[in-house]
């Protein structure tokens, strides 16, 4: 296990500068591009970078991004965090992913989900009472052009393909991902279709995950298939001192969960509430590099997981402070992770 796979990732999160006025756009999609810059610098294995449409996040177009990544880094993987299949085009996610794929000498990869948001849904047209049938039918299309063959296929929500190919193709395939939010349906149905698994484990105990990930290699095991990675994604923080880490981060925190629960119909998040979920059987792992090293190590053992993302934004959090928070995570929590899972394995 000290082979595991240690990432970051981030929506882009609209932040605030040192007047504590908010930036622009633009200005935060220049220092994504800059922090996962340093994510290579400090060995870090996998960038990703969620997909939104609305004003408090500042990447819709993820690909486009990670290309200009790619141009300015060597050897982190990249990818998407996740990509809202259920709103796009299975064709075009696919021949841009492979068009990154090619721009960074195979080190793409791409997560495929839902979303936690629905903006995209009017935005391109789509209703959501075909939620469901939408991401099974776009998925099932976009498994079967992994394969890089002639694709026949038919369904409700696009045109068929009659014995049809699809260009870029790659040089050794687009790693693949299926981010799952907790329901034994979709962990199924990503066994179903052959792809690893990726938890969002963003609230509660991560452990509480485990019956998802023994469903996901029953599934498989049922179907004849091979065993597959399983990864998590979770928030955290990391700063010199638990205390300063958590300091750090609770206002942004706050007000972050405070504009999407207003949304959502959410009460406001109390400290006390905050504090159990930056404790040691909390989803966020907020700490000094040994209390966050701690936290992964519990999830990724109890959960049998090979890669650990960690989203490092949140809300308004400073870009300078997401900075350290990266150049902690690669410098001194990954160490110590790959340290203690090794020496378990070894035991």
């Amino acid at each position: 296990m000290e082979n595991i796979e240690l990432g970051i990732d981030t929506f882009g999160d609209v932040t605030v500068g040192a007047d504590g006025s908010a930036l622009p756009q633009p200005q935060v999609i220049r220092n994504v591009v800059e922090e996962a810059v340093l994510a290579e610098q400090v060995g870090l294995d996998f960038f990703g970078l969620g997909e939104h449409h609305r004003a408090d996040f500042a990447v819709s177009a993820p690909d486009v991004v990670l290309a200009t990544i790619a141009g300015r880094t060597e050897r982190i993987r990249l990818g998407s965090a996740v990509t809202v299949l259920s709103s796009d085009d299975p064709v075009r996610v696919y021949q841009r992913f492979a068009t990154l794929d090619a721009l960074s000498a195979g080190r793409a990869e791409v997560i495929l989900g839902r979303g936690s948001f629905t903006e995209s849904f009017p935005l391109f047209g789509y209703e959501l009472s075909d939620y469901e049938v939408l991401f099974e039918e776009k998925l099932d299309l976009f498994t079967a052009l992994l394969a890089e063959g002639p694709v026949t296929w038919s369904g409700t929500t696009r045109a068929g393909l009659s014995d049809q190919r699809v260009f870029p193709t790659t040089e050794s395939g687009l790693r693949t991902w299926v981010g799952v939010g907790g329901s034994p349906e979709s962990v199924v149905r990503t066994a179903r279709h052959g792809l690893p698994l990726m938890l969002a484990i963003i609230g509660g105990d991560p452990l509480r995950f485990a019956p998802f990930a023994d469903l996901y290699r029953r599934a498989l095991d049922e179907l004849g298939r091979p065993s597959l990675p399983i990864g998590i994604h979770s928030p955290g923080h990391v700063a010199d001192t638990d205390e300063q880490a958590k300091q750090e981060l609770w206002p942004h925190y706050r007000e972050m969960h405070a504009r999407i629960g207003r949304e959502r119909g959410w009460p406001p998040m109390t400290r006390t509430q905050f504090e159990l979920a930056t404790g040691p059987e909390g989803a966020l792992a907020v700490g000094s590099p040994q209390t966050v090293a701690d936290k992964i190590v519990r999830a990724v053992s109890g959960l049998g997981a090979s890669r650990y993302d960690l989203k490092y934004s949140a809300g308004t959090l400073p870009h300078e402070a997401m900075l350290r928070s990266i150049e902690l995570y690669g410098t001194e929590v990954a160490p110590l992770v790959r340290q203690r899972l090794a020496a378990a394995e070894a035991a």
